[in-house]
């Protein structure tokens, strides 16, 4: 029983060290010196708060947090694919 909410705990505290981290990201997002690291950063961004639903499904027992990282995962990739194409058509690839 004691090693249960221990797990729990374990999961919250990498979730949060995870959400730590795409806080840091969101600085070159921000600042970017350009749009390829910006796009980086937002996707990074959004990695990581796939990796942050998933644990919190993990250790919460919440299943449907699952389908919800699923949907965003699959978001965020055609968003950088969208992304790519738009700078690729503007000439913003070196």
């Amino acid at each position: 029983m004691a090693y249960e909410a221990l797990i729990t705990d374990a999961f919250l505290a990498v979730a949060a060290a995870f959400m730590l981290l795409a806080i840091g990201m969101l600085y070159r997002a921000v600042k970017g010196p350009t749009t390829q690291d910006r796009v980086l950063a937002v996707n990074v961004i959004g990695t990581n708060t796939v990796v942050v639903l998933a644990v919190l499904a993990a250790g919460l027992g919440e299943t449907s947090l699952l389908d919800v990282a699923l949907v965003y995962a699959l978001l965020n990739f055609l968003m950088a694919v969208a992304i790519s194409k738009f700078t690729v058509d503007r000439g913003g690839v070196l």
